[in-house]
């Protein structure tokens, strides 16, 4: 399960892959998204999406439209519609039925959420009250940990608590599962906005710190407006010790396995001890430690700052992260800040989508079950299947053709390529809700329940063999994901549908949309994180020095394009941030269009709304990332988020040789790039 997405949803904050449009009603490219009086070569995005963007309002609720959000409205309203006839039906007790019903009513529950308060919550602050030494303070850090972050299938690489767990293939021995620690402490977004000194950041600093009191003077709390000074300073403090999304995406740097005798020298300041005997990892003997300067200096901290700030730090964070089970004026406050203050977002989604979030946040593989019987018929999964053969054949056929790589290194890629496991639609088995409890009066104690029943499922697969077929996304979830420590890739069925994937399409649309998604995913097998890992998952460099060397040179070009991107005046899209999906989309586009070439086998493809086959593809693929999104949003994602915003990932066509015939650019046009410049790498 990934947390962060249960507590968006039970918090109220607007994603900006939420939507409320519906698919298109023809099959292929949307002609009426497009701006023909836009010149392909000066700005492809607008001249595929300048229609849509004109014409389309963001909803008060929303923090953007896009397709991706789309299709996960149409997902929510079928997992809506599973609810509610699963609760009609009357489950038995005890049954994952009875679980999906029981949590959807308790979240509803308005009137019962209001009507306990701060109930709920009194025992936890009493505990956090009644800290009095170092040893009690390490007790509470390590009751506070929860299995929520996941460095390499969701890029988090941090949660709010104050370490991070996330349970993995080892990077040394990927045939087991090892317990991999994360930074953590941070409310804010991550680091820069506690570091950025623009006006803009200064201000949302100043509105946070207003927000931390107001949660306490709501909790109860005297002297708020000190106490949050406190609790803000310290969080400053650790953003000042976190290292950048950047430098987390470097493997080599997180490869640290630190043995549990270690903890207290490598990392003095934290009883350690303690700390992970309240976290239930007492017995694990080590830990690979991912960003081990940021631990440390956590831990420093621990011992540094008074126990009193601790303490209060610890009430917040409690009091933030179940805001959304909390009576109603929580959750608004919660939203005035995250949604209003730093995306724009000026309305909660209503309550129900909310419950929606929190359904496929907890159960997910419950209602994952029968959204797959429901929407994702075999005819639709043999056709994507085939597509997904068609662009492996591709790939394979490119690596082979590769004349920079040496023998050895091109003997590895074949082989990592050849046992790569790709899962379509849904996994092969489900996971077990039988020891999570759920009531259907008790919304704060369902996800409390649901946060320690996901951290003891994963503290128990620590040392056992890896399930090389194991999803970690369920069928109802709009997303694709690279697996690279399983050597594997998930496509959900929810994905696999129009506009992405539409089987009366022409194959040019649906090579360009699905195709470049799927070759995405590929790609990420070779790309500057994937590159890192072997055929079995492992970290192992398989590369001669030369060949390292020229996939470096590639990839910083490719940084250096992204670099020039500037979304606002004052903010530029991070090349070395984003480089990893930057590279996919560069080598999963390219092999899409070789794929859908092949698929054509030496016949013309048919002209649809006047456009050739070749410009239906880039169309196609531009109309991927068709979006618009409020201002703090974008400007929380370019700083956040591995991924480039829409509008330059479309802008992708232009290291792609076919997209220059197919749409006659040329020189002098913003996009053009001189066929030496264009970014090749398979």
């Amino acid at each position: 399960m990934n947390r962060n997405v249960l507590l968006a949803a039970a918090f109220g904050f607007a994603a900006v892959t939420a939507c409320a449009q519906t698919a298109p009603a023809t099959h292929g490219i949307d002609l009426t998204a497009m701006d023909k009086a836009v010149v392909p070569g000066d700005d492809f995005y607008h001249f595929a999406n300048g229609g849509w963007i004109a014409r389309t309002e963001i909803p008060a609720d929303r923090a953007g439209l896009s397709v991706f959000s789309m299709l996960a409205d149409r997902s929510n309203k079928q997992v809506a519609s599973i609810v509610e006839d699963t609760a009609k039906s009357h489950p038995a007790a005890g049954s994952d039925g009875r679980k999906i019903a029981d949590l959807y009513a308790s979240y509803m529950d308005e009137g019962a959420i209001e009507a306990r308060g701060l109930a709920p919550l009194k025992p936890h602050l009493d505990a956090i009250a009644a800290i009095h030494t170092q040893a009690e303070l390490a007790t509470a850090l390590g009751e506070t940990l929860r299995a929520d972050v996941d460095a390499l299938n969701n890029t988090n690489f941090h949660t709010s608590n104050f370490i991070g767990l996330w349970v993995a293939p080892g990077f040394k021995d990927s045939d087991h599962y090892a317990p991999y620690l994360m930074q953590g402490g941070l409310e804010l977004p991550n680091r820069d906005y506690y570091l950025g000194s623009s006006d803009r950041m200064k201000g949302i600093r100043t509105a946070y710190q207003a927000h931390v009191a107001a949660m306490l003077t709501s909790a109860g709390f005297n002297n708020a407006d000190a106490r949050a000074a406190g609790v803000v300073g310290l969080e400053h403090s650790i953003a000042e010790r976190h290292i950048s999304l950047a430098d987390s995406e470097d493997i080599e740097k997180a490869n640290n396995t630190w043995q549990m005798s270690e903890f207290a020298a490598k990392a003095p300041g934290l009883d350690w001890a303690a700390f992970f005997k309240a976290s239930g990892l007492d017995k694990q003997p080590s830990f690979i430690v991912w960003q081990p300067t940021a631990i440390a200096a956590e831990a420093e901290l621990v011992a540094s700052v008074p126990l009193d700030i601790w303490k209060d730090y610890l009430a917040y964070h409690l009091i933030e992260n179940y805001a959304g089970v909390l009576p109603k004026s929580f959750a608004e406050e919660r939203f005035n800040f995250f949604g209003k203050g730093l995306t724009g977002t000026t309305q909660q989604r209503p309550r129900d989508q909310r419950g929606i979030g929190v359904v496929n946040g907890i159960l997910g593989d419950a209602v994952g079950q029968i959204y797959a019987q429901r929407y994702f018929p075999p005819e639709a999964k043999a056709q994507a299947q085939a597509m997904v053969d068609n662009l492996l054949a591709a790939f394979r056929a490119r690596l082979e053709r590769v004349t920079w790589m040496a023998p050895a290194t091109k003997k590895e890629a074949l082989a990592k390529l050849g046992t790569l496991y790709v899962g379509m639609g849904y996994a092969d088995h489900w996971r077990s809700y039988a020891a999570l409890e759920i009531k259907p009066n008790d919304a704060f104690g369902n996800i409390w329940r649901a946060g320690e029943f996901d951290l003891r499922f994963e503290e128990s697969r620590i040392g056992k063999p890896v399930d090389r077929k194991e999803w970690c996304m369920e069928p109802q979830t709009v997303n694709a994901v690279n697996l690279p420590l399983n050597n594997g890739l998930n496509f959900p069925a929810a994905i696999l549908q129009p506009p992405f994937f539409d089987p009366q399409a022409p194959a040019a649309a649906n090579y360009g949309a699905i195709g470049a998604i799927i070759g995405h995913e590929i790609s990420h097998t070779f790309d500057s994180e994937g590159a890192a890992f072997d055929s079995k998952g492992r970290v192992r460099n398989w590369w001669t020095a030369e060949d390292l060397a020229h996939f470096n040179s590639v990839t910083a070009a490719l940084a250096a394009q992204y670099d020039t991107y500037k979304p606002f005046p004052d903010l530029a899209v991070n090349g070395k941030q984003t480089l990893g999906e930057n590279i996919a989309d560069v080598a999963g586009l390219t092999a899409a269009f070789d794929g859908f070439h092949a698929s054509l086998k030496g016949k013309e493809a048919p002209v649809v709304g006047g456009f050739t086959g070749d410009q239906q593809f880039f169309i196609a693929f531009a109309q991927n990332y068709e979006g618009k999104t409020r201002e703090g949003a974008l400007r929380q994602q370019v700083l956040t988020d591995p991924h480039s915003p829409g509008e330059f990932r479309a802008s992708t066509v232009r290291n792609i040789d076919g997209w220059y015939p197919a749409f006659d650019v040329k020189p002098g046009e913003k996009l053009y790039l001189a066929p030496g410049d264009r970014v090749k790498l398979w």
